[in-house]
């Protein structure tokens, strides 16, 4: 059976390797966008004729477009596909890690502007942890009832099962990283990333 995520993983990464937008490939290809943008999400089955056009748009073989790979543990986030996130307040974060199905890390940029609180996170699942480093400016990490001020360059690591806050309270700009391991309990679904 077609795996339909990872046909469009490729497609969408082909695409990309070639420099073109979906606008493009479609006039290549006498594909719709709307067609070709559900097959790159995963969310249609496109025909063999469908299929063949793709194909010869992008200069591959129908075989090399459908194949699976022996080994399909690499996948690519482009940074034109990484989304970032205006939140209330003025900060904005960026999610730089691609989604894999049954990770549950992420890897996120943040900016602060300048006396900006992101707000306080609530405790993960037990077992979650998140690294955080500073790449410039100054951040007030808050886990639980203590806080620790950070500075450029400085990093810490704290389990996320507590809540936890954010905030930048210098005079310029702040950026960090987290890398973040979330345990989620059986069954529920992910919440939405905060303020990392």
């Amino acid at each position: 059976m077609l795996n339909l995520v990872a046909l469009g993983r490729r497609v969408q990464g082909l695409r990309h390797d070639r420099r073109l937008t979906l606008q493009q490939l479609a006039d290549a290809t006498g594909v719709s966008v709307s067609m070709l943008s559900s097959v790159e999400r995963g969310r249609k089955a496109p025909t063999v004729v469908v299929l063949a056009r793709v194909a010869e748009g992008l200069g591959v073989s129908l075989a090399q477009l459908v194949a699976e790979p022996d080994d399909d543990r690499v996948i690519v986030r482009r940074a034109a596909d990484q989304e970032t996130v205006e939140e209330p307040g003025g900060w904005r974060r960026t999610i730089l890690t691609p989604v894999v199905p049954g990770v549950n890390f992420e890897w996120i940029r943040s900016a602060l502007p300048p006396g900006c609180d992101a707000g306080r996170f609530p405790a993960y699942a037990p077992g979650s942890h998140e690294y955080v480093v500073v790449e410039s400016g100054t951040m007030r990490l808050t886990i639980g009832d203590g806080s620790v001020d950070l500075n450029e360059g400085d990093s810490a690591y704290f389990a996320a099962d507590v809540s936890h806050a954010y905030a930048n309270p210098g005079t310029g700009w702040c950026a960090y990283h987290v890398a973040a391991l979330i345990m989620r309990p059986r069954g529920t679904r992910p919440p939405a990333t905060g303020g990392r």
